[in-house]
């Protein structure tokens, strides 16, 4: 039972981890990226869509993406989706057939912002963690009475371990995104 509560805990750390390394691939180093697109919805007929089901995406330069529709009655929609997205700051030019993308270069303060947008969702992913650590302590409390003090002290000397161990991994991802950002 006590395996279980940590097995439990564990992944869904993990999973916290990896959330927050995807949502930080969605903030723009100056490079282009099509993880960048991968959380943004178009209104497509009405209802949101998943701009990476919409479109093929080509990356012919280092600061360029190219946007394919599929459906190319889609393409007025996806260009506005681009435009409010406030996390690229970019113009997206329409060609009738394509959407072209230019990355600006990043300046200081630009760069600065995306700091902290990244700080801001390696909190939220700490607090997640956090989360999951609290609802597993709770889950060890309830077994109090069919299991030895011992083991569950135990139990939950691991799951601090694990904890600290997960936060550590997000403070990691955040530093190698922070340098990537910094770097000119």
């Amino acid at each position: 039972m006590i395996s279980d509560v940590l097995a439990s805990a564990k992944e869904k750390m993990t999973q916290s981890i990896e959330v927050a390394k995807d949502d930080f691939q969605t903030v723009s180093a100056g490079r282009a990226n099509p993880a960048l697109f991968q959380r943004l919805n178009v209104d497509y007929y009405g209802s949101p869509t998943p701009l990476v089901q919409l479109a093929s995406f080509q990356q012919p330069e280092a600061r360029t993406l190219i946007i394919t529709p599929f459906d190319k009655s889609a393409l007025k929609e996806i260009e506005r989706a681009i435009v409010a997205a406030p996390h690229l700051g970019v113009t997206p030019n329409n060609d009738g057939t394509i959407v072209r993308i230019t990355m600006p270069e990043l300046t200081e303060e630009r760069r600065k912002d995306y700091v902290k947008i990244v700080k801001d969702k390696a909190e939220q992913a700490r607090v997640a963690v956090r989360n999951v650590r609290r609802q597993a302590m709770t889950d060890l409390e309830k077994l109090k009475g069919e299991v030895g003090d011992d083991e569950i002290a135990r139990a939950e000397k691991d799951l601090e371990a694990a904890t600290k161990q997960a936060v550590d991994g997000i403070d990691e991802a955040l530093k190698k995104k922070e340098a990537e950002l910094l770097e000119v």
